[in-house]
């Protein structure tokens, strides 16, 4: 084995954790080595639980900032569907199918940079109505919270709240200049406050270098985030990064597996972009990730349930609630 692989593998099994010197060494290591010990790591910490979640678009578009991966902004022509809140019905549908088919937690994910007292009602309304019909665990996304804010979402039961950093502190003004990494990191702390769990993460292949991944894998471990989506960039058309060219399998895997070396215990979760690696997205849950939004994204298509979890339960995975 690897020396500096098996070297981290065994300080991370008896309770340790490694500094950014190690992490960066890692990233000379046997692949494949790196990839079998992140499982390790994972078995070891998480068990074979796979963690579902899934997301409904409940306000699509006309947002105000300026992300530039992202196909919401108004300052980009990405011709996506707009509206302000989904239909009630339509909510309700998507969350009664997610719930159907086992799936653990589902958020409400509303663009643009906050919530008016109007939209706060609405969505606590929508998550009223979910809490009667359905048996999940309930997230939400909704971009930079105040108190009054967190209050209203956590008494209509959420229980999670959703706030990518998506870059690492110092990479971030390449990816916005119309809100701060500092301004997420103080959204997630109102969460945390306010008695909700956090979910943060972040998109890979925005130009960003394997070091910048290493960064905000680190500033995520010092939130003590415990679910972290891994979004992989997908190039719309229409905004600034459309034409990066998509990163490579072996450059997400790498990524996914050093996420798990630095937070063993958090679920590493498969976000949006992996159906663009296709069968081979699969390898992702042999190199550290246990969990994955399913089902549909945002503004582009994901795998279908049935097969994310046919695929999943081939691998040994269970995903009972509870």
């Amino acid at each position: 084995m690897d020396s500096i692989v098996h070297q981290a593998t065994e300080t991370i099994l008896t309770g340790g954790q490694i500094d950014r010197s190690t992490a960066s060494r890692l990233l000379g290591s046997d692949k494949e080595e790196l990839y079998r010990s992140a499982d390790a790591i994972r078995r070891h910490f998480c068990g074979n639980h796979f963690d579902l979640c899934s997301i409904i678009n409940a306000k699509s578009g006309n947002c105000t900032e300026n992300c530039r991966f992202c196909a919401q902004s108004a300052r980009h022509r990405t011709g996506i569907d707009t509206y302000t809140v989904i239909p009630e019905e339509e909510a309700l549908a998507q969350a009664r199918d997610n719930d159907e088919h086992g799936v653990h937690r589902i958020s409400l994910v509303t663009s643009g940079r906050s919530l008016s007292p109007e939209t706060v009602a609405e969505l606590t309304h929508l998550y009223q109505k979910m809490a009667q019909t359905t048996s999940m665990l309930f997230c939400a996304s909704a971009g930079f919270l105040d108190e009054r804010i967190a209050r209203d979402l956590y008494a209509a039961g959420v229980r999670r709240y959703h706030c990518n950093l998506e870059a690492s502190r110092t990479y971030f003004p390449q990816v916005c200049t119309t809100h701060t990494w500092e301004e997420k990191v103080e959204t997630l702390r109102l969460a945390r406050q306010t008695g909700m769990s956090l979910c943060s993460g972040g998109i890979i292949g925005m130009g960003e270098t394997m070091e910048d991944r290493l960064d905000m894998a680190f500033e995520l471990r010092e939130l003590a985030v415990k679910s972290i989506p891994v979004n992989i960039l997908t190039a719309i058309e229409g905004t600034p990064l459309a034409d990066l060219q998509p990163l490579s399998v072996d450059e997400v895997l790498t990524t996914v597996a050093l996420f798990r070396f630095i937070n063993p215990d958090a679920v590493i979760r498969m976000a949006g972009g992996r159906q663009q690696l296709g069968e081979e997205q699969y390898r992702c849950f042999t190199a550290g990730a246990n969990g994955a939004i399913v089902g549909n994204y945002l503004t582009t298509t994901g795998s279908g349930i049935a097969g994310d979890l046919h695929h999943l339960t081939e691998l040994g995975f269970t995903f009972a609630r509870g």
